[in-house]
């Protein structure tokens, strides 16, 4: 069946593409839920497309590499610069959510999210599923716990504060 559409004639087969391909949006879902509870503007669905688009580019690049004649020198091939095309174009896309109004900065957080959600689908792409769901997992770390630690510590501050004023 699968043969019959043409699904099947790639270098990493239908199958495992699709399965790199649900696992990037569970990754940038993951690292998106994070961003949309917290209302920032690049949330949920942002980071999935994000992860998405990098595991496809992923994907894509190994079957441009699988197409092309090995004998023929005059073609340089370089999959490394795929990865530099995704860090850079990703990168661009999360600046646009880093916001200066005054000296205040706002918007780090979810630009590196996105550049890590990136990264997660680039991951995916590749195959490497334990490796995007162990950088996934160490977002999650960093994103729930220490805000959870950023706020105790300023409730603590805001209350030795309080107390020497008194």
């Amino acid at each position: 069946m699968l043969n019959s559409l043409g699904l099947d004639q790639t270098d990493v087969g239908a199958t495992a593409a699709l399965s790199r391909l649900l696992a990037a949006l569970l990754c940038g879902g993951l690292i998106g839920l994070d961003r949309e509870l917290h209302h920032r503007p690049a949330g949920l669905r942002t980071h999935m497309l994000v992860a998405l688009a990098s595991a496809l580019f992923t994907l894509l690049t190994f079957e441009i590499v699988a197409s092309v004649d090995p004998g023929n020198d005059s073609l340089g091939i370089d999959p490394v610069r795929v990865v530099e095309a995704l860090t850079a174009g990703v990168a661009f896309l999360a600046a646009g959510t880093i916001i200066v109004n005054r000296g205040d900065v706002r918007g780090l957080t979810t630009g590196a999210s996105l550049w890590l959600a990136g990264a997660a689908g680039l991951a995916t792409g590749m195959g490497l599923y334990w490796l995007a769901y162990a950088v996934t997992g160490m977002a999650l770390l960093v994103l729930v716990v220490m805000e959870g630690l950023k706020m105790a510590i300023a409730a603590l501050a805001r209350h030795w504060k309080r107390r020497r004023d008194d």
